[in-house]
């Protein structure tokens, strides 16, 4: 046989694959968004089957509390990028395809020019920002979306942004036009989510990236898989086409640029100030100052400096009278600190003067 390789033998035998399923494999180049826990399963067996091209976009460390799930990473690995440890773990198992790390954060300004170079997108993100953005650039780009969620024990898995044979074509914003409130929704950190399950996501995801290059079988296009590990429920529903969000996306790739998703979302505003790691413990002790933990009560590490704890999860609920000037946030990574940061600026207005962490305590982890 032309070109076998014993790598994929099991793909060559199979019936309706064979080797054009995998020459069409090692053509691909595909994009995965997030190195967590959905990102892990999704990259080891893309990597696997023998997709030419893969890039990995997290700009995130890998921390204990990751390895309950990103299996990917070992303890020795704490610390460490994910973008970077994924590569180099990734190209050990397969080392004939390409495998590049971007180790940023995605951004309007940066999505464009990523998104481009690829086939396929992969969001396996977990925060309403990074997915209004994906969206939105792979509509624009009119690139292929692979989606998959998780929620405690319960997944989603979607394909985006491909026309069915009524020539109908969806995407994230039919599923949820405008992003929730911040406090509206809790991410894994507040809910949980059981180690196994991103597993079972992930690995949907990977077969939706594979039948979408191949042609085999039938894609999730314009409908919603939604599994429970709980009970193995497992449904399909068709995917409501009917309300126009074209309005909602960026007409062109200079307004796209233009967007601040984290402000679309509430994550973000000129009044909440980003604090570096220094510029943090330079004001952790001055008068008239409060530090508060926003994360929850059994998460580690403790910082070693006085602060209190307000978990994130009960704070939209009941907002604390707080006599102090100056408010300081801090969260595991510094999403649940700026969201915080809203629902104080929402109470308190201009009264107060509200600041975040930079990345949270990952980042003060680094500096020592």
């Amino acid at each position: 046989m032309e070109n076998y390789n014993a790598r994929y033998s099991r793909h060559y035998s199979l019936q309706d694959f064979g080797t054009k399923g995998q020459q069409k494999l090692e053509k691909a180049k595909v994009l995965v968004i997030g190195a967590g826990g959905l990102g892990c399963p999704v990259l080891q067996y893309l990597v696997a089957s023998g997709i030419g091209t893969i890039g990995i976009v997290d700009h995130d460390i890998i921390s204990l509390s990751n390895l309950q799930r990103q299996v990917l990473y070992t303890t020795d690995d704490i610390g460490k990028d994910k973008a970077t440890v994924a590569c180099k773990r990734l190209l050990s198992l397969n080392p004939e395809i390409s495998i590049t790390g971007y180790a940023i954060a995605l951004s309007s300004k940066n999505a464009i020019k990523l998104i481009r170079a690829y086939d396929i997108i992969v969001d396996c993100t977990d925060n309403f920002a990074s997915r209004y953005l994906i969206n939105d650039a792979c509509v624009l780009l009119e690139k292929p979306l692979v989606f998959g969620a998780i929620y405690q024990y319960e997944g989603q898995v979607a394909v985006f942004n491909i026309e069915d044979e009524n020539k109908n074509k969806t995407n994230y914003r039919h599923l949820f036009p405008k992003p929730p409130k911040p406090d509206e929704v809790q991410n894994c950190n507040e809910a949980g989510v059981l180690g196994v399950l991103p597993g079972i996501i992930g690995l949907m995801q990977a077969g939706e990236v594979i039948k979408l290059l191949t042609g085999i079988g039938e894609v999730l296009v314009n409908r919603l898989l939604t599994f429970s590990l709980l009970n193995y429920e497992l449904y399909v529903i068709e995917i409501n086409m009917e309300v126009s969000v074209s309005d909602l996306i960026p007409k062109d790739e200079i307004t796209f640029e233009a967007t601040e998703y984290n402000l679309l979302c509430g994550l973000a505003s000129t009044e909440i100030e980003t604090l570096s790691v220094i510029d943090f413990l330079d004001q952790v002790s001055n008068n008239d100052t409060i530090v508060i933990d926003v994360r929850e009560k059994d998460e580690l590490p403790k910082a070693d400096f006085k602060y209190c704890a307000l978990p994130l999860s009960g704070l939209s609920e009941k907002i604390p009278e707080i006599s102090e000037r100056t408010i300081l946030l801090f969260c595991q990574s510094g999403k649940r600190s700026l969201i915080a940061g809203a629902l104080l600026l929402e109470k308190f207005g201009t009264t107060k003067k509200i600041s975040h962490l930079k990345d949270g305590i990952n980042a003060l982890k680094e500096l020592k």
